[in-house]
């Protein structure tokens, strides 16, 4: 694969719901420019961009693969993201790196929640978009009923291009509004056609020049004055306006019969921007070394510089990254900094990555994605520059995992293994996290949701050969005073020679701090050294409860009375002591148990606001509060105990069809209800 100029690559991310056809268009697209011979199925495992086995093995993508293909002497970067939400990492890392995005839509099934989602994403981040309605072919197609349905939604900047020639199983292709081209499929592949005399597109087309006029003073005055657009005008008009998120313009066709394909390449080639278009051509990262601003030129002419958006771990090849160069031009032996990690990196190749092929490369070029293997620090999100111009550029914005569970070995021999395997895929994906929870004496998965956590299951079985057992992670419980009690506790043992004697007086009593102990001895009753020794025995007793076994907090004791031996007194006699006090004592001060409290941000759309509310109360919840994010969006603020949120992130999806997020965090710890304290009680017994 050659290198091409900056203006002749585009970097083109395919986003929309699961089951809308990504993978497909993107094998569609692979397949007419002449990459493959023939197209490959999903369900058959056999496409380009689907590669892992998982993604075989289930017949979705899991992952995001960019697809390079060159096409009338241009080259897209094509990035296929998955369309499940426990993927969104995925999704935000493909962005980082894109300069457009296509928005797939299926025809059969209209604007769903991925859609939405999609189109958020890409608002929120100002990259322009193309929705391609896809199925165009298959039943239940109501295209104007469609067109209504994304103005809804999406408001008066999405423009259709392209109008339908039948529909459903009379689908026989498109005119192509804009350059008054018609395409007809004939059996076998689409071809040029005539427009059909009796659809009427002047409407269409008026709106468009209406949208052209909009984007420049000299073309409004044209527009006005009732003079003729040329083509170049026209496109000119569009490219800005598309570029700058005024215009969304709609195509149609199938992915699986290669209709509207062609015609997306052009619409790509001639609307999505360069990568020098992108934020104006310029990149603002830090000076590490000054930690100042430093501004980076899209130019190949500039000091190489660019950012890791995904690594892919392979057990036998090793660890693979791919990078967007945003300046300068990247060659083989190169000894480059990771700018992040302070460190220096030798790069021994570079290729480009299709699916998992990979194509030699002898040097990447500025605004170009490309990948390599073997860096010994680099991880998702790093920095790669020269050591003369070090500059880095801000992390990627990972969502936070949601969902967590406990995982073991099956084999308890494969307990190092399964942390050093876990290990390895947190680097290839940064919505993963691995943490040991040493109160529980539980290893802890964290992902985006169920399928998240089986995919990594699985992939861990698949890769590592870690067979695992999966559970919900145990709450770290804690137990609490509420009575005051004054008790001895009196430690004498006699075996021949010196023996052991402690005895000492302590009061117990509830505490708004974690732990306190008060030393009130008077007269000596206690020598001074020994005193030390009553803390640390109750600091360990404190560590086991009476009523399951957790931690006892809140809670003060005070020493204040006690005698001891000339001869058998030692530190060890009176740390004994005070750990038969606390024994003794804490039984009749009332003892509870206590649960962490959660601070929950539960973000929404304004009607599930009901659900949600009547949710939280189910949950043992208090609402404290409600602010307005965004357009038709609620933030919700409450708290709530954290065994009742263990499985919050699939209930929440459930509740508002995936349309809802939240984040945890620990507040406090409160007092159970007793039945629910007794039930805790009677499991660790």
């Amino acid at each position: 694969m050659k290198n091409y100029e900056m203006n002749q690559i585009r970097n083109v991310a395919f986003l929309g719901h699961g089951g809308s056809g990504k993978t497909t268009l993107a094998e569609s697209l692979l397949y007419i420019s002449g990459a493959i011979n023939r197209m490959g199925n999903v369900d058959e495992g056999n496409t380009v961009s689907d590669y892992d086995k998982e993604e075989i093995h289930r017949s979705f993508s899991v992952n995001s693969s960019v697809v390079p293909l060159e096409y009338e002497g241009h080259k897209y970067n094509i990035l296929d993201t998955p369309g499940y939400f426990d993927f969104e990492g995925e999704v935000v890392s493909s962005l980082r790196v894109s300069g457009g995005a296509v928005i797939v839509v299926d025809a059969t099934s209209g604007v769903e929640v991925g859609t939405e989602k999609s189109w958020k994403k890409l608002e929120e981040r100002g990259i322009p978009r193309i929705f391609f309605i896809n199925k165009m072919d298959k039943g239940f197609v109501n295209y104007t009923k469609l067109l209504g349905e994304l103005k809804e939604k999406f408001g008066k900047k999405v423009a259709p291009f392209c109008i339908p020639v039948g529909e459903k199983d009379n689908f026989q292709g498109f005119v192509n509004v804009v350059d008054l081209k018609g395409r007809k499929f004939d059996g076998k592949k689409c071809v040029d056609s005539e427009i059909p005399s009796d659809l009427d597109i002047s409407e269409i087309r008026n709106m468009l020049f209406e949208a052209v006029a909009e984007s420049d003073e000299e073309l409004m005055e044209k527009y006005f004055a009732g003079e003729e657009f040329t083509q170049d005008e026209i496109h000119r008009g569009l490219h800005k306006g598309i570029v700058a998120g005024d215009i969304v313009p709609v195509l149609v066709g199938s992915a699986v019969k290669g209709i509207g394909v062609h015609t997306l390449f052009e619409m790509l080639y001639d609307y999505m921007p360069t990568p020098k278009e992108m934020k104006d051509g310029e990149r603002m990262g830090t000076n590490p070394e000054t930690e100042d601003v430093e501004i980076r030129k899209v130019d190949e002419s500039e000091e190489f510089s660019a950012i890791i958006f995904k690594t892919i771990v392979d057990p036998f090849v090793g660890k693979v990254s791919l990078f967007k160069v945003n300046s300068g031009v990247l060659r083989k032996d190169m000894e480059i900094l990771n700018a992040t990690k302070h460190k220096k990196e030798k790069i021994s190749n570079i290729f480009f990555l299709r699916g998992i092929k990979q194509i030699e490369a002898d040097e990447i070029r500025s605004g170009d994605i490309g990948a390599t293997t073997k860096l010994q620090y680099a991880e998702t999100g790093d920095t790669l520059c020269t050591k003369s111009h070090p500059i880095v550029y801000p992390n990627i914005a990972f969502p936070k995992p949601c969902l967590y569970m406990a995982v073991e070995p099956q084999n308890k021999s494969d307990d190092e293994k399964i942390s050093l395997s876990l290990q390895r895929l947190t680097e290839e994906d940064p919505t993963f996290v691995v943490e040991r929870n040493y109160e529980t004496k539980q290893l802890l998965i964290g992902g985006l949701g169920e399928k998240h956590l089986r995919v990594i299951i699985h992939k861990l079985e698949n890769k590592f050969g870690v067979h695992s057992i999966v559970s919900e992670p145990k709450i770290a419980y804690r137990e609490t005073i509420k009575k005051s009690i004054d008790i001895e506790g009196r430690h004498k043992k006699q075996s021949g020679g010196a023996g052991q004697f402690g005895d000492v007086f302590i009061k117990f009593e509830p505490s708004q701090e974690e732990f306190e102990f008060i030393d009130k001895i008077k007269g000596g009753v206690v020598p001074k050294q020994y005193i030390p020794a009553v803390e640390k025995g109750l600091l360990e007793a404190k560590n086991k409860g009476i009523l399951a076994g957790y931690p006892v907090i809140n809670f003060k004791a005070t020493l204040h009375d006690g005698s001891y031996h000339s001869v058998d007194s030692n530190e060890l006699s009176f740390k004994q002591a005070a750990i038969l006090a606390f024994r003794k004592g804490i039984p009749d001060a009332e003892p509870v148990m206590l649960e962490p409290i959660m601070k929950a941000e539960i973000v929404i759309p304004e009607n599930y606001m009901g659900d949600i509310m009547g949710d939280i109360n189910k949950r043992r919840g208090r609402i404290l509060g409600m602010n307005p994010v965004s357009q038709g969006e609620q933030k919700v603020i409450a708290e709530v105990p954290q065994s009742e949120m263990i499985k919050y992130a699939t209930d929440l999806r459930s509740i508002t069809q995936a349309r809802g997020k939240f984040e945890l965090s620990f507040e406090r710890y409160e007092e159970m209800p007793p039945h629910l304290a007794q039930r805790v009680i009677n499991e660790v017994k």
